[in-house]
């Protein structure tokens, strides 16, 4: 069963696992890590979710105020020998519903072209690809996407 958590980024689950998303990344972007890295702080992040899969934290995200009605999905994450539970599914739901729930209207996010689950969690999820926004805007290996929320 996968249990949510709502929490901020004090929180030490999820702390540990950005850390092991950020392992990912870094191998990933390799020498674009640093510029990717400087966007993806979580020092003052009020808004994660960590998924508890049998009572180990397994999978994060979190959302963070982008413009007054806009939040931007930040650090989702899940561990790759849990993944095709609908974990990601189940965090990035929740994340939408709490940012309904504080009053904003869309999610935005950036992911990297080369991570084709992701495009397709976000895809399945309701959300379409926008040109790429702020920072991410001349960076070729970006893609991404937004979701206008709504009550169900």
């Amino acid at each position: 069963m996968i249990q949510l958590k709502r929490t901020d980024s004090s929180d030490t689950d999820f702390r540990n696992l950005v850390m092991e998303l950020d392992k990912f990344l870094t191998i990933l972007n390799g020498e674009k890590h640093a510029f990717f890295a400087q966007h993806n702080k979580t020092g003052l992040i009020r808004h994660t979710v960590v998924a508890f899969h049998e009572e180990i934290p397994c999978g994060c995200g979190a959302i963070k105020e982008y413009e007054p009605e806009i939040m931007e999905v930040k650090r989702m994450f899940v561990y790759p020998d849990k993944r095709e539970l609908g974990i990601a599914t189940k965090v990035l739901n929740d994340l939408e519903q709490w940012a309904l729930e504080l009053g904003y209207k869309k999610c935005i996010l950036e992911t990297s072209k080369e991570l084709k689950a992701a495009i397709s969690l976000y895809t399945k999820n309701g959300y379409s690809i926008i040109p790429n926004y702020g920072q991410y805007k001349d960076v070729e290996s970006s893609i991404c996407f937004e979701k206008q929320l709504t009550n169900n």
